[in-house]
């Protein structure tokens, strides 16, 4: 079986070269990420630049090592030569366009690279490997050159800080603002209106404009996924939002024998998430922001880790202490008390699964806003289901559930355990330096 990852930065160089295997079935990581060359992968035809695999190993004129005075710039002795140097060889471009060692390793870990992977090539660990990379690459041109080309680029920052201002207070405050705009005005348009037809088109017309507006924030600022979501994705957050909004009562209404009747509506719950759409931009921003600023001073991995992982906690109970807060608040507008428990919950799951999506992870948020979804229409069915002859016993549990703690138990668990589950995804997943680094070389 051969591996394969899409092309970046990494593999502007040369193409990738096919991976030798060490074993059945077993692709050998280390001539994957470092080509023909490297020790315990024998090859003696044309490397990807037309070079051999000894010269890219053991190249005489034109390697980086030559003239860099940086350490490790000796090859290698033994016949499988300097794998460093076959591993620069290959990553020239990122190395020469590399200002930082941490660049370097969040590049070879977005591509595979492991601290197991990097004892291959005679290093503790990946941020180790980097650095001997960084310093081997001579700099000294570049160095004198800098000063004229940063002498003519000093006026570029202010330029750019001037068009970022109304940029930013778009994306920042008024796009996210607008959900919790529009369903307030909706909501206080509906109290006014009379009933009739002309009331029930104001209603549609009022949750495409609110869902449209989600999706402007959805598509510009902080919460800007590099891709598009999945069909199942948006097909899963919609039964969420709109479960949220109608489901507790029509779960109510058919454990009763309904519903016979339009059964309530929970508008506080629907504004309060209108309203939480600008925390959960300023919560992403927050994360974002700080991790990247923890990437350019951290120096090393593990350090970054340490660093980005109670960021994301702390971002992640601001959302959701301003949620509860919003929620309180609409409801005490309202005068209808909202379903704290399974919102704060659905809160949680959505904005996990966006910080996810926004950080190159598709799959994971995948399943579980699916799951969740699944879970709160299984329990809805199996209700109605219940009503056809000799199957009782299909509503058994939900009826237990719901006369124990109420309708609002079930999506409170549905989605709380999905969040959970998300949550014990995100820590490690968001917490790699590759998450962080420009999209194209994920």
């Amino acid at each position: 079986m051969t591996t394969h990852h899409a092309p970046g930065p990494l593999d502007a160089a040369s193409r990738p070269a096919q991976p030798a295997h060490t074993g059945p079935g077993e692709p050998d990581p280390v001539r994957s990420l470092a080509g023909p060359g490297t020790p315990g992968a024998l090859y003696a035809g044309p490397g990807p630049s037309g070079d051999t695999a000894a010269g890219s190993a053991s190249g005489t004129g034109d390697s980086p090592a030559q003239g860099s005075g940086g350490p490790g710039t000796a090859a290698a002795p033994g016949a499988g030569g300097d794998p460093v140097k076959a591993l620069m060889h290959r990553h020239r471009e990122l190395c020469a366009r590399a200002v930082d060692p941490l660049e370097i390793a969040a590049a070879l870990e977005a591509h595979g690279m492991t601290d197991r992977t990097a004892a291959h090539f005679r290093h503790r660990d990946v941020f180790s490997l980097a650095e001997e990379m960084y310093a081997r690459v001579p700099r000294h041109s570049s160095d004198r050159s800098a000063p004229p080309a940063s002498a003519h680029a000093a006026p570029e920052p202010v330029a750019g800080a001037a068009a970022a201002g109304p940029s930013r207070l778009l994306t920042l405050v008024l796009l996210p603002a607008l959900p919790g705009a529009l369903c307030a005005g909706l909501l206080a348009g509906l109290a006014q209106a009379p009933p009739g037809r002309a009331r029930t088109l104001a209603v549609v017309a009022g949750v495409l404009a609110v869902l449209s507006a989600v999706q402007l924030c959805l598509r510009h600022g902080p919460l800007r996924s590099p891709r598009p979501a999945g069909v199942a994705v948006r097909l899963a957050t919609l039964w969420l939002l709109g479960y949220a909004v109608l489901g507790d009562g029509l779960l109510d209404a058919a454990v009763r024998g309904g519903p016979d009747r339009l059964w309530p509506v929970d508008t506080a719950t629907a504004l309060g998430l209108a309203l939480a759409m600008w925390p959960a931009v300023l919560c992403a921003r927050l994360f974002t922001g700080g991790a990247r600023r923890r990437l350019a001073r951290s120096r090393g991995l593990g350090e970054f880790a340490a660093a980005t992982r109670p960021l994301l906690l702390a971002s992640l109970t601001c959302y959701l202490a301003a949620l509860a807060g919003l929620l309180a608040l609409a409801g005490a507008a309202l005068g209808a008390p909202p379903a704290l428990g399974g919102a704060g919950a659905l809160g949680a799951l959505l904005l996990l699964a966006r910080l996810l999506l926004v950080h190159g992870h598709r799959a994971t948020p995948t399943v579980a806003l699916a799951t969740a979804a699944g879970v709160e229409l299984a329990v809805l069915c199996s209700v109605l289901a219940s009503r056809l002859p000799g199957c009782g016993f299909l509503a058994v549990p939900a009826e237990t559930l719901i006369e124990v703690c109420g309708a609002e138990a079930v999506p409170t668990l549905a989605c709380a355990v999905a969040a959970f589950a998300l949550l014990g995804r995100a820590v490690p997943a968001l917490s790699r330096a590759s998450a962080h680094t420009d999209p194209g070389t994920r």
